[in-house]
C-alpha cells in the first residue's frame, strides 16, 4: 500500500456493542496506530425500524473504556463527514441513479408478499433463495404502469448473469465466485435508505479507506462489493476478514455463552487494560506462547498476516485468570480507584465504612491477591462493612472439635485479648499463637473457629492482619456473638 492506511468501525445501532463487534474495532484500532494512519467512527444507522435507543452512546462508551479513540467521527468531526449514513442519504440516492442509468441497476416493483411466495416456492424445490429477476428487463411502458399504481420501487443492482468476480483477501488469499450464484441484490429501499451493499461501497471509497476489517460472516458479500464498485469504476480496499469469536461449544458466540456485552463485562468488574489484551489475543497471536501484552506492545507488534483463518474460543476461565492477573499489577492507589465504586454500588448496608478512605485502603490490600474481578472484591470484603454477620453456627465447630471445644477456644482468646492493647498483626500473633499449643489445639484449629467468628467465613485474608484491620471492638463483639450463637 502506497496509500496513507485509514480504517474504519462502522457498527450499527440496532443493539449494544458486543465483544465481536469491538474484537473487530480493535484490529482496526491497531492497524491505525501500527501504522500511523486513521481511525474513522461511522454509524451505519439505516435500518431504522430496528435502531435500538443508547445504541451509539453504549458504542463510543465501550470503545472509550477500552481506550480506543478514533480520528474522525460523528463527535470529533472530520473531512470526509457526515458520519452518520442517515444524512449522507443523497450520495446513495446519487449512486443507485448512476448506476439505473448505466444500465446497472433498476427499478423492482415486486411487493413482499409476492417475494414472500417466490422464496416459498424455491424452498419447496429444494432451489437456494433468490430474486427470480422479474422486473429485470421491464419496458420504459412496463414501468410507467407500476409508477401509475402508485407502487415505490427498490432499486436492484442488474447482477452479470455469467462469468466470475474474485478478489485477494488479506487472511483468505483468491476468493473467486460464480457470478451466477449471486441474485440481483437490493441497492435502495422503496423509503430511500440504502442497504448495507451500497451504502459500505459509497462510504468507504468517499472516506478513502485503504482497508476493510470486518468478520468473515461478510465474504459471501464481499463479490457483491466489488461488482458495485467496478460498475461505478472505483478502487476498491483492501479486504480482511477475520474469523468469528466461538463459544466453548464452537458455536458462534451468543448471549446463552453469558455476557456479550462489552459494557456488561465493564459492569461485572473485569479491568479495561484485560479485555483489551484479552480480546486481542482472540484469533491474532504474536507467537504460540505470549498471553500477558501491554497496550504499546500489542501496538508495536501488531500484523495482519498474524491473524488466524480459524474461529477462535472465548475462554472465561482465562479471562478470569487473566483480569487476576491484571489486578494484581495494579498500585494501592490504582485499585483503590477501580475497586471503590463496586463496593458503593455493591454493600449499601456499610456507607458510613465504605465514606470512610483510610478504613478502606486498609482493607483492600488484603484481597487484592485473591480477586479475579472487580465485582468479587464486594464480596470478598462484605464482612468488613457489615456490622452484623450471618453465618451457619455449625461452622465454628473446627475440625477434629467439638462444641465444647470450641467454645473453650473463643473463650480462652476473649481472655487473652479483653486485656491487650496493641491489636497490630504483629502482636495479635504474638497473643494467639501460643494459645493453640496450651489448649491442646493444631495452630489450624484455633485460627479457623476465630476467622469464623470475626468473618463469617471459612475463607478469609490472613487473619490476622483481618482482625488489625477490623479493629479491636469490632472483633471483640463478633467473638462474644459467637460464643451466644454455640
Amino acid at each position: 500500500m502506497t496509500t496513507p492506511v485509514r480504517v474504519r468501525f462502522a457498527p450499527s445501532p440496532t443493539g449494544f456493542p458486543h465483544v465481536g463487534n469491538i474484537r473487530t474495532a480493535m484490529f482496526n484500532w491497531l492497524l491505525a496506530r501500527h501504522t500511523g494512519g486513521r481511525l474513522i467512527l461511522r454509524i451505519e444507522d439505516t435500518d431504522v425500524a430496528r435502531k435500538v435507543e443508547g445504541a451509539v452512546k453504549a458504542i463510543m462508551e465501550g470503545l472509550s473504556w477500552l481506550g480506543m479513540d478514533w480520528d474522525e467521527g460523528p463527535d470529533v468531526g472530520g473531512d470526509y463527514g457526515p458520519y452518520y449514513q442517515s444524512q449522507r442519504l443523497e450520495l446513495y440516492r446519487a449512486a443507485a441513479e448512476k448506476l439505473i442509468e448505466q444500465g446497472d441497476a433498476y427499478y423492482c416493483y415486486c411487493s413482499p408478499e409476492r417475494l414472500a411466495e417466490v422464496r416459498a416456492e424455491q424452498a419447496r424445490r429444494k432451489q437456494p433463495p433468490g430474486y427470480d429477476r422479474l422486473c429485470r428487463d421491464l419496458t420504459k411502458e412496463e414501468r410507467a404502469r407500476k409508477e401509475a399504481e402508485g407502487i415505490r420501487p427498490v432499486v436492484r443492482f442488474k447482477t452479470p448473469l455469467e462469468g466470475q468476480t474474485s478478489y485477494e483477501d488479506v487472511i483468505w488469499g483468491k476468493v473467486v465466485v460464480e457470478n451466477s450464484t449471486l441474485d440481483d441484490f437490493v441497492l435502495l429501499k422503496s423509503d430511500g435508505y440504502p442497504t448495507y451493499h451500497l451504502a459500505n461501497v459509497v462510504d468507504d471509497h468517499a472516506m478513502k479507506i485503504s482497508h476493510v476489517i470486518r468478520a468473515e460472516e461478510w465474504i459471501s458479500s464481499t463479490p457483491r462489493h466489488l461488482l458495485i464498485y467496478k460498475a461505478l469504476k472505483l478502487e476498491p480496499p483492501l479486504y480482511v476478514h477475520h474469523p468469528m469469536i466461538l463459544g466453548p461449544d464452537r458455536a458462534k458466540l451468543s448471549k446463552r455463552h453469558g455476557a456479550v456485552s462489552i459494557l456488561d463485562y465493564r459492569d461485572m468488574g473485569y479491568l479495561p487494560q484485560t479485555m483489551f489484551n484479552f480480546l486481542s489475543l482472540i484469533g491474532w497471536s504474536l507467537d504460540d506462547k505470549t498471553e500477558l501484552m501491554s497496550r504499546r506492545e500489542l501496538v508495536d507488534n501488531f500484523s495482519l498476516e498474524r491473524i488466524g483463518k480459524t474461529g477462535a474460543i472465548f475462554n472465561r476461565e482465562k479471562l478470569d485468570w487473566m483480569n487476576g492477573v491484571y489486578i494484581r499489577k495494579l498500585t494501592a492507589d490504582e485499585f483503590f480507584d477501580a475497586a471503590q465504586p463496586y463496593l458503593m454500588e455493591d454493600l449499601d448496608a456499610g456507607k458510613a465504612l465504605i465514606s470512610d478512605e483510610a478504613y478502606v485502603r486498609a482493607v483492600l490490600p488484603l484481597v487484592q491477591e485473591r480477586a479475579k474481578t472487580l465485582l468479587e472484591v464486594a464480596e470478598l470484603t462484605r464482612f468488613f462493612f457489615v456490622e452484623e454477620l450471618t453465618y451457619d453456627a455449625g461452622l465454628l465447630i473446627g475440625k477434629n472439635m467439638d462444641k465444647a471445644a470450641t467454645v473453650k477456644a473463643l473463650k480462652a482468646a476473649q481472655d487473652k485479648l479483653t486485656p491487650f492493647k496493641a491489636f497490630d498483626t504483629d502482636s495479635l500473633e504474638a497473643v494467639l499463637r501460643p494459645l493453640a499449643p496450651e489448649l491442646g489445639l493444631k495452630t489450624g484449629q484455633l485460627f479457623s473457629v476465630l476467622r469464623v467468628a470475626v468473618t463469617g467465613q471459612t475463607a478469609a485474608p490472613p487473619l490476622f492482619a483481618t482482625m488489625a484491620v477490623l479493629g479491636r471492638d469490632r472483633c471483640m463483639k463478633r467473638i462474644e456473638v459467637a460464643l451466644k450463637m454455640l
